[in-house]
């Protein structure tokens, strides 16, 4: 008896072992109703260091599905440009809401998505704009994950100017940041 008792434990232990794995194995990415909040950054400077530019951008967003997150995010950049008989630097920024949709459930984690938002400042004409985006989110841990996204923007100033600038007005913007959702 004391062997069936034994063996009817070990049993059941070996069998919750799964599920006992499976409950401490950490699960990547949101749910929905989960918030986000990523923080980027751009730069660029030519070869002497005279001319540069960096941009932060912050996103927040909230996950209507476990795939789909929509939100609103700021950027904001500066410009020091110097050449020949020019010195001169520019602040500018955007304001966009955005939708995105992601693939997979792993830790890597592609999107694609579209913006529509403004840009403003001393280096630009003031004037909206629309976007298509795409990138990725690796998490690290199951919450905080690295970004890559790539933005094209058509800018505009009327709904008529809207289909030419998609081919003539265009401009592509590149971003990498550290993001959590909770």
């Amino acid at each position: 008896m004391k062997r069936l008792n034994t063996a009817a434990i070990t049993f059941c232990l070996l069998g919750a072992l799964p599920l006992a794995v499976s409950a401490q194995s950490p699960e990547f990415g949101p749910q929905e109703g989960d918030r986000e909040f990523s923080l980027s950054g751009t730069g660029t400077n030519d070869r002497d260091f005279n001319s540069g530019s960096f941009g932060v951008t912050g996103d927040l967003g909230w996950y209507l599905s476990d795939k789909m997150v929509a939100g609103v995010r700021q950027s904001v950049n500066f410009a020091d440009i110097e050449g020949e008989g020019v010195s001169d630097d520019f602040w500018n920024g955007s304001t966009r809401g955005y939708l995105n949709h992601h693939f997979l459930d792993d830790r890597a984690r592609p999107f694609v998505g579209a913006s529509l938002g403004g840009i403003y400042g001393d280096g630009v004409k003031d004037s909206a704009f629309a976007g298509l985006e795409t990138g990725i989110k690796y998490y690290v841990r199951s919450r905080t994950f690295i970004l890559a996204r790539a933005e094209y923007q058509f800018l505009f100033s009327d709904s008529d100017e809207a289909t030419d600038a998609f081919q003539d007005d265009g401009i592509w913007a590149y971003t990498v940041g550290l993001g959590y959702h909770f």
